[in-house]
């Protein structure tokens, strides 16, 4: 196979699990993310209050999820619904490329979306550090991401696994709290900087964090790929 014919290959490839990625109802989470970071843009905008960087950065957390939750947790679904998952398991480790090469795809996707909304709110609202708050929230994203696959794996059905991954959404939410400023904090806030907690304490808890969430991704994306040697399962 000469490079030619391996650009062409590779670029069939990805427009393919392009249309994977954004089939079916993905445009409306999408819209209901823009809709819904707009609205509280507009609410800062108006508010007598002057909003900060840790308001920005719990402002895109919800529109992040909302952009990760579909892609995800109907990856498997969406090639069981158009008889694609038979021939993507056919080929011998294949299905590995195929579902790493979706989530980057996805992954991409999010970060350049939350990139758009982090610059417009540099732009309309707050001169923040556009990169830095971005970086920070692709923790918590990118351990959910790979929590959402995981379980998709697991569950082998695109609805069951939607349950599973709101109930567990909502338990992370409840408990966020009380666990403001402790490093067991899914959606830690690295820029609600505490008054009972010196700075250099506040650093070693958010790195801790980031640690915890980075190994967490790592195992459950592991995880989730052993499981797909179980093939005879999904069909």
């Amino acid at each position: 196979m000469n490079t030619a014919e391996k650009i062409s290959l590779i670029y069939k490839v990805i427009n393919y699990n392009l249309k994977i990625v954004f089939s079916n109802k993905f445009v409306y989470f999408l819209v209901a993310a823009w809709l819904f970071y707009l609205m509280v843009i507009g609410i800062m905008l108006f508010s007598e209050s002057a909003p900060d960087n840790s308001d920005i950065f719990s402002t895109l957390i919800f529109p992040g999820i909302l952009m990760m939750f579909y892609p995800l947790v109907y990856n498997i679904q969406n090639d069981k619904d158009s008889r694609m998952l038979e021939i993507i398991f056919g080929v011998p480790n294949y299905r590995y490329k195929v579902y790493l090469i979706r989530f980057a795809i996805a992954l991409l996707m999010l970060l350049a979306f939350l990139l758009l909304m982090a610059g417009f709110a540099w732009f309309a609202v707050l001169r923040i550090p556009v990169f830095e708050m971005v970086g920070k929230l692709m923790y918590p994203l990118v351990f959910l991401a790979c929590l959402t696959f995981l379980f998709t794996t697991l569950i082998r059905n695109g609805n069951g696994s939607a349950v599973i991954m709101v109930i567990i959404g909502m338990i992370f939410f409840i408990f966020s709290e009380p666990l403001s400023y402790s490093k067991w904090n899914l959606f830690l806030n690295p820029f609600r900087l505490p008054t009972e907690l010196s700075m250099t304490v506040w650093l070693n808890v958010i790195y801790q964090n980031h640690l915890m969430l980075a190994i967490g991704s790592i195992i459950a994306m592991l995880w989730g790929l052993m499981n797909l040697q179980y093939r005879e399962k999904f069909i």
